[in-house]
């Protein structure tokens, strides 16, 4: 069998790879963030990433064929995901990397699939089973590690700030995960990519030049190369890589595979920005990382049963 394709998808061992790349990508990409709002102010730094993921993922559409206006029944999605996960979430975190060091970010970031656990429940009536309610536990005692008064600054309102927009742009991330799930899908997700992104660059730009100051972008090569990452490769790329991916590799394998972003996320900042690890945000990614997977693997276990019934 050819190595390259299986079932009309590639081989497992090549989508082990790209995972394995969207991991290291994706996690890297947040100290480049945090180091690129020396060049760039945060929601313009936004809305060339979208604007670039757009025009790249257009032409990868285009290519195939796929380039096409969504299907009215997708529409909502389509701005569900362009204005809460591409535009306010990248907007959100942006501002808060300007206050939160990347390693800590990328792990509050992350927490999105705590808060599915309750809403799920209140929204769409999805049983807490006692390994959701178990990983749901384990990760709020994580954040409430990681806020502890003797590792965080409550006096410091920048740091508060920073902090809360992080959780707030997890759970923008986890109100959007409950309402797409169940949909019918009527367009692939390369074909809707493009407009959500492009959505999401539209919905940003106007508030980049009301709040922030085009002069003060710091252009050169070190910009164009921080942009070059953060676009076509952290964000283009890896979407890709992620949509092939889910096809050649079980549902769980990459659930708990992309859990592991915060972690190369964490440790990069340690490597290239020099940023401290600390015991309270060791620990607590440790216990947050730990719920995650519990959650994953409950949700995982439910829809195989489900799938047998």
């Amino acid at each position: 069998m050819n190595n390259q394709t299986i079932q009309g998808v590639i081989s497992p061992r090549a989508a082990w790879t790209l995972l394995g790349m969207v991991i290291f990508f994706w996690g890297v990409n947040w100290p480049v963030m945090k180091f690129g709002l020396q060049y760039v102010p945060p929601l313009t730094f936004a809305v060339f990433r979208v604007a670039m993921g757009a025009v790249v993922l257009a032409a990868v559409a285009a290519w195939r064929g796929e380039l096409r206006l969504p299907h009215r029944n997708d529409w909502p999605v389509v701005l569900g995901v362009g204005l809460l996960q591409m535009a306010a979430f990248m907007g959100l975190i942006n501002v808060a990397l300007q206050y939160v060091p990347a390693g800590r970010s990328a792990i509050l970031a992350y927490t999105t699939s705590l808060w599915v656990v309750p809403l799920a429940a209140w929204w769409l009536g999805e049983k807490l089973t006692v390994l959701r309610l178990l990983g749901l536990v384990l990760g709020l005692a994580g954040v409430a590690v990681m806020f502890n008064p003797f590792g965080f600054d409550w006096r410091d309102p920048h740091t508060v700030l920073g902090n809360g927009l992080l959780l707030f742009a997890a759970l923008l991330w986890a109100i959007l995960i409950v309402q797409v799930r169940g949909h019918r899908w009527q367009g692939s997700p390369l074909s809707l990519a493009p407009w959500q992104l492009g959505l999401a660059a539209v919905t940003l730009l106007p508030f980049a030049l009301l709040f922030e100051d085009a002069s003060t972008i710091r252009w050169g090569s070190t910009l164009g190369w921080v942009l070059l990452y953060n676009g076509p490769i952290a964000t283009a790329f890896c979407f890709w890589a992620m949509i092939t991916v889910t096809r050649a590799l079980p549902a769980i394998t990459t659930s708990l595979g992309t859990l592991c972003v915060p972690l190369v996320g964490y440790a990069s900042a340690a490597f290239f920005l020099h940023e401290h690890i600390t015991l309270s945000n060791t620990v607590g990614f440790v216990l947050i990382l730990s719920g995650l997977v519990l959650a994953t693997y409950s949700d995982w276990r439910t829809n195989q049963q489900a799938k047998k019934s």
